[in-house]
């Protein structure tokens, strides 16, 4: 997603939210590469040898038991840690600390968000850190409101809002800052199954649409084959890739035609065989 010139979002969509194939991506669309990272923290080996190359456009979802380095890799990517050897390169450049092409999506939507902003006031905060002029922001922020459901509720606070409207928002600050690549450390884990599965068709749908690659961090592998075009699998102790896996299901998903897919169960129970075995 990118602002045009005007007062409107423009966007560039793709239909039935399709996004580029892995199997089909050149070298070119590398957006994002991981070259043998090994990062240790207090003389703990953390992440081990990690490398990954993210194409343009890609949904990625990352999967592993807890104290593998999931969470360790978005932070590697947003430039908020340093590995202790092997580099992590955006755009061709390594990432040498924060940037407005890379924004994270955290779970405590709570934390994240500023109480004493209203809706339309926190999504203000990233067109004011981007230098946009005052007159300007509005239109923007009554379209980025409007593009993750949250048109009739911009003048009210965080507290006043649902678990599930406040990520959506937190959501929204984020594509204010137009990222080329978008973060997500478990967003929805704190959310009710139904709130759960709303908020992925709005990623999904917003991901396509926008054009943005993402790195979607998450505990359930439902929630990994629902959205992936990959999946990566971690082992524990230290960190390290065990699995790669590609996600050849149709798109847009569905939750429920998705799910009964036959391919969806081979692949779920291959994985759940993997992140079953990295806990013994």
């Amino acid at each position: 997603m990118r602002f045009s010139a005007g007062n409107s979002l423009r966007f560039t969509s793709r239909s039935s939210y399709a996004r580029h194939s892995p199997m089909t991506s050149s070298s070119a669309d590398i957006v994002v590469s991981f070259h043998q990272v090994q990062l240790s923290l207090g003389g703990r080996l953390i992440l081990q040898d990690f490398s990954l190359d993210i194409r343009r456009r890609e949904f990625v979802c990352v999967i592993g038991p807890s104290g593998c380095g999931k969470t360790t890799l978005l932070r590697l990517l947003a430039g908020l840690l340093k590995p202790t050897s092997g580099q992590v390169v955006h755009e061709g450049r390594p990432v040498t600390g924060p940037s407005p092409d890379v924004a994270i999506v955290f779970q405590d939507y709570a934390k994240a968000l500023l109480p004493w902003r209203t809706a339309a006031g926190n999504i203000s905060l990233a067109l004011e850190s981007a230098g946009m002029p005052k007159g300007e922001r509005s239109d923007r922020i009554a379209a980025l409101l409007q593009k993750v459901g949250l048109s009739q509720h911009g003048n009210r606070y965080p507290a006043q809002l649902s678990g599930g409207m406040q990520q959506r928002l937190q959501i929204a600050r984020c594509l204010a800052q137009e990222p080329a690549v978008l973060l997500m450390d478990e967003p929805f884990g704190a959310l009710d199954a139904m709130t759960r599965q709303s908020l992925q068709d709005e990623v999904a749908r917003i991901a396509a649409d926008s054009g943005t690659t993402v790195l979607f961090i998450t505990h359930d592998l439902d929630e990994a084959l629902y959205l992936g075009d990959r999946v990566v699998a971690l082992k524990a102790d230290p960190g390290r890739l065990a699995r790669l896996v590609d996600v050849p299901l149709a798109r847009p998903r569905d939750q429920l035609a998705t799910y009964e897919e036959p391919g969806f169960h081979g692949l779920r129970r291959s994985l759940f065989g993997l992140v079953q075995g990295n806990h013994s």
